[in-house]
């Protein structure tokens, strides 16, 4: 009996000191946000291509992607620590794999890839140098079915899902 009762004092002793001697490492429990800032609103996306409602696509996975993240509470801009502004600067498509169709010998490609390139910065409300901003670049493969426009719908907001995952991560880690 009393060794079952030194046992568990020994490993309990034991547990303490890895946590007095292991919570020095470095490591921090919790976001890696701006302690200030809190909360964010996402301003109205510019769309530099003739892509058509890329913007909207990228305001709403912005919004999206900064809610999956959970560092900032996302806002109204009346009340947000600070405004994220973003804009699409150039979408492109290239292929990636060719298919020959049954019928004749013609090869039409099958997969693609687009690459989007987005520039964002922060700015704190009342003031005009930003507070983080950078290029950001996302890509993305996809296929071609019976309908090339849904596929490359799809393939754009995959890109820009890439995309601003990297806005996000910048934002809130960044400091």
């Amino acid at each position: 009996m009393k060794f079952r009762g030194m046992a568990a004092a020994s490993s309990l002793f034991t547990l303490f000191l890895a946590v007095c001697f292991g919570g020095g490492c470095g490591y921090r429990i919790g976001t890696l946000g701006h302690p200030q800032v809190k909360s964010i609103a996402v301003a109205t996306v510019t769309n530099e291509t003739t892509s058509y409602n890329t913007a909207a696509q990228a305001r709403n996975i912005l919004c999206e992607s900064i809610v999956a993240d959970g560092t900032l509470k996302l806002t109204h801009f009346s009340t947000a620590d600070c405004i994220l502004y973003a804009k699409v600067k150039s979408i492109s498509f290239s292929e990636v794999s060719w298919s020959k169709r049954e019928k004749n010998e013609n090869f039409v490609p099958n997969q693609w890839k687009v690459v989007i390139d987005m520039d964002y910065s922060v700015i704190l409300p009342g003031q005009a140098q930003p507070l983080s901003s950078g290029s950001v670049q996302g890509s993305a493969q996809f296929t071609t079915g019976p309908d090339m426009e849904i596929g490359r719908l799809s393939g754009i907001r995959q890109a820009l899902l890439a995309a601003s995952k990297d806005i996000v991560i910048a934002i809130t880690e960044g400091w």
